[in-house]
């Protein structure tokens, strides 16, 4: 069956409400209208010589509401809009990161620069030193980034799962030289429940209750001595062992596709291929590449026996995926931004706030999906390269469930620019446990914000012990720095350096990294809700007051 993209709907108004309960229009143009833009910065993009200079103007990102159509349906969301109108950012070669950000969400944002490495007090995470920042108000940033592929999100609530992010994409001159057709596919997972209303379902707790912890959640952290309290998790009725069957799973609601064979447990579930571990907290509504689904995805036009590098984010906030290049085989050449040595492939696992750098050389002509897999599902989205006047056929899910996302990429890894040998200053064990009931996630025993910072000096090699004592695997970002994954089960490797590393269930990943940006850093798992669940702590360099 064929199929073209044709227009939806025609301008209307709707009366939306902010966090603080004032009313916000927002215009909605046709769907070309809003997603257009941005798939003509996700999709090709041939840089001017123009667009290659190094201005010093600052560009204009506007945090900004706007209205999604999803399975037919119309979902206010966020967006980060750049001076071409079109979704996030890109940086000439050698260009500083000077941008003016405009709040106009209605309510207060703050936004992250995920994988760059700026002054902390720009990077973007709400301490008590750098709140959130009002409707209607800019706040500038000027920094010199690292090149690669990024993304920026809020660290505000929990506007992420409301589509406040974007793609930042730093060029650099031997990318450049490539001369291959670029390409962003950015990842989400979606739900038409507000974040609140998701972390309710979560904890059992009342949609009002999840509000006031997120917010509690967003407090700076603090030394308090050790202890490391619990937040205040409701108590479900029948909670027992921790642990539960099916994560995040509505037991009223028919189960996902996926669940067919598999046996639940009392702290995971088993089927063909699987680990007795927990998949997928929420149960979402849809899965977006480039802001569609595989109802309506994508089409991007390709050259005839063109070359490609496709930069895959994972920007979900709570879902993991299997890359699925089909008849196609890839070339991974950067892993959040960094080089590595080239690593062939067709599937490749990313997790959450991870970024993959593919290298493509298509064949003469046809069309090509590049589909996203959800870990444990059926479930699937993506897009499609298609070279001019080939037949672009539907895509339905899947038959097969795909298994769960793990390290066995990142064990075939090797930086191209690996952190200089030295021994370690200090070595540090960080235990990541946690369970679905109560719904409480923590690291060393704390749960954030009542946590014990670990405390650096400039110029010291840190290397870090994540050992995951949890049925969920965990995605850890630090802020900024990058470091080095050094060892992934006991086994010792020159490995990736990166942003964001998994840690799978009942695993255990080293890394290592030079403390030569002081500051305070967040270290936190990149599943939203787990962050929200206490899974956060802090970096300080000694000599920065809290």
């Amino acid at each position: 069956m064929t199929f073209d993209h044709k227009l939806r709907h025609d301008y209307e108004v709707l009366a939306l409400s902010g966090d603080n309960g004032e009313a916000v229009t927002s215009f909605v143009m046709s769907r070309r209208g809003f997603l257009g833009g941005i798939g003509g910065t996700l999709a090709t993009v041939m840089l001017s010589a123009k667009a290659r200079a190094t201005g010093s103007a600052a560009k204009r990102l506007t945090a900004e509401t706007r209205v999604l159509e999803v399975n037919g349906r119309p979902a206010r969301v966020f967006g980060l809009t750049g001076p071409d109108g079109r979704a996030g950012l890109r940086l000439a070669a050698g260009e500083r990161f000077r941008v003016d950000l405009a709040n106009e969400t209605g309510e207060r944002t703050l936004v992250h620069w995920h994988g760059q490495l700026p002054p902390w007090m720009q990077d973007g995470f709400p301490w008590s030193q750098t709140p959130p920042f009002p409707n209607g108000t800019v706040e500038s940033y000027d920094y010199a980034p690292i090149s690669g592929t990024y993304w920026m999100h809020s660290h505000h609530g929990m506007q992420e799962q409301s589509l406040l992010t974007a793609p930042l994409v730093v060029d650099d001159a031997a990318t450049l030289r490539e001369d291959r057709q670029d390409i962003v596919l950015m990842l989400h997972d979606f739900t038409f429940r507000t974040p609140d209303e998701v972390l309710a379902g979560l904890t059992g707790a009342s949609v009002a209750d999840a509000h006031a912890q997120a917010q509690r959640t967003e407090s700076a952290g603090s030394d308090d001595g050790g202890k490391g309290q619990s937040p205040a998790m409701p108590t479900m009725a029948g909670q027992g062992t921790p642990g539960m069957a099916m994560a995040g799973m509505n037991m009223s609601k028919a189960p996902d596709p996926a669940m067919k064979g598999m046996a639940m447990t009392g702290t995971g579930m088993t089927g063909t291929g699987m680990a007795r571990m927990d998949l997928n907290d929420v149960q979402y509504d849809a899965f977006l590449a480039n802001d569609r689904t595989l109802a309506d995805p994508e089409i991007v036009r390709v050259d005839r026996g063109g070359r490609v590098r496709l930069r895959i984010i994972n920007g979900a906030a709570s879902s993991q995926f299997w890359i699925d290049l089909g008849e196609l085989t890839g070339r991974v050449v950067a892993t959040d931004g960094h080089a590595v040595q080239p690593v062939p492939g067709r599937p490749f696992p990313i997790a959450m706030a991870q970024r993959l750098d593919i290298l493509i050389d298509l064949p003469a002509a046809g069309t090509f999906p590049i589909l996203a897999r959800l870990e444990g599902s059926v479930r699937q989205t993506g897009i499609i390269l298609a070279t001019a006047g080939a037949q672009i056929s539907r895509i339905a899910d899947g038959t097969q469930a795909a298994p769960p996302v793990d390290n066995s990429l990142e064990a075939r890894l090797t930086a191209a620019v690996p952190l200089p040998a030295r021994p370690a200053d200090i070595v540090h064990t960080i235990a990541l446990d946690g369970a679905m009931k109560p719904y409480a996630w923590s690291m060393n025993g704390e749960y954030w914000p009542h946590i014990t910072p670990l405390m650096l000096k400039k110029g010291q090699r840190i290397e870090i012990e994540l050992v995951n004592r949890s049925m969920m695997a965990h995605p850890i970002h630090l802020h900024g720095h990058v470091f080095q994954v050094v060892a992934i089960d006991g086994r010792a490797l020159h490995g990736a350096v990166r942003d964001t590393v998994l840690v799978s269930p009942s695993g255990r990943v080293r890394i290592a990294f030079d403390a030569d940006n002081p500051g305070r850093w967040a270290f936190h798992c990149h599943n939203l809700y787990h962050m929200e669940g206490g899974m956060m702590t802090e970096f300080r360099y000694q000599g920065i007051a809290a």
